[in-house]
């Protein structure tokens, strides 16, 4: 019953984007093909343990210009697939062995994963890292982290020995500093709309989203130790975020190792929100650039809507 009522509900966006959204990883060289979050979750949300397009190729190796495998978390609600249809073949493009997981969901195949216990969810995180070094080889691993995706990682970097094995956070809207019960209520209602599943149905199943709250015990813990000197940490935001409020709760406290970056500085035409800011290319550059400095991408400057992303053409980079 539930999977029908999410066809249905799916269709018509599903149609539209498949042709854009579905033809894998072989298509990654061709990219950029879509910045569209909306159409790539409706595309994708009901086949959560697909990798996104360019990920999960265990047989990938590190190249000397990208020495650490990029490891994508996903956000609360979502599921590895459809949050990184654009970030991951990206990556793949730009020569990075690309990895993605779900964690948090009710079972691994749950199409809504990210709901359970953030300090669990951390656990599977360190799991799945200590997979994809032995699988690859590599020193260590970089994170490139959605919502809470941004946010989790810092609890394996600093509770479960992550330290060792991170180069680099790079966050997407991160709930570092937590956000308004409203935030979480505009979230969990534009994720429902998308998955035809009310709001209420996915807060009662949400233990992190109480995690996630601003002022909690659980964010209290964490953020005794905002930071570790061994790891480098990007946070990207948007000013209209309405999820994280407010939104310059993503970003981390001043260091040497924390750069803090708001979309509109670079582009006041970017009205990306915060779920479009994981398809954003505005932020999908900062990501390329928090990852390879020495080698930068030229950020654009292209109108971004909520949701559905650029209306016209964006620039290659």
């Amino acid at each position: 019953m539930f999977l029908r009522s999410l066809r249905a509900g799916l269709a018509a966006a599903t149609a539209a984007a498949l042709a854009v959204f579905s033809a894998g990883t072989a298509q990654a060289a061709t990219l950029p093909y879509g910045y569209d979050f909306a159409a790539g979750f409706a595309a994708t949300a009901a086949a959560p343990t697909t990798p996104p397009p360019g990920a999960n190729d265990f047989s990938c190796r590190p190249t000397a210009a990208h020495p650490y495998p990029v490891i994508l978390v996903h956000g609360t609600f979502g599921n590895m697939d459809d949050n990184w249809q654009t970030a991951s073949p990206l990556l793949a493009a730009h020569g990075y062995c690309v990895f993605a997981l779900n964690y948090g969901g009710a079972t691994p195949t749950s199409i809504v994963q990210g709901t359970g216990d953030i300090a669990a969810s951390a656990g599977q995180l360190a799991s799945f890292v200590n997979t994809v070094l032995a699988a690859t080889g590599a020193a260590k691993v970089d994170l490139v982290g959605h919502s809470q995706g941004g946010m989790m990682p810092r609890y394996y970097i600093n509770f479960l020995g992550g330290d060792s094995t991170v180069d680099q956070l790079v966050g997407l809207a991160s709930s570092n500093y937590g956000t308004a019960s409203l935030g979480l209520f505009t979230l969990a209602g534009e994720v429902g709309s998308l998955l035809g599943i009310p709001p209420s149905t996915l807060l009662a199943a949400c233990q992190a989203c109480g995690q996630q709250g601003t002022g909690s015990s659980f964010l209290a813990h964490l953020n005794a130790t905002p930071t570790v000197p061994a790891v480098r940490y990007t946070v990207i935001a948007s000013r209209d975020d309405e999820a994280v409020i407010p939104y310059t709760n993503s970003f981390l406290p001043a260091a040497p190792n924390v750069t803090n970056i708001t979309v509109q500085d670079q582009c006041s035409v970017d009205a990306t929100d915060h779920l479009e800011l994981a398809a954003d290319p505005i932020a999908l550059a900062d990501v390329l650039n928090a990852l390879d400095p020495a080698h930068p991408v030229q950020v654009p400057c292209v109108p971004v809507l909520p949701l559905t992303g650029p209306p016209g053409p964006v620039p290659a980079f």
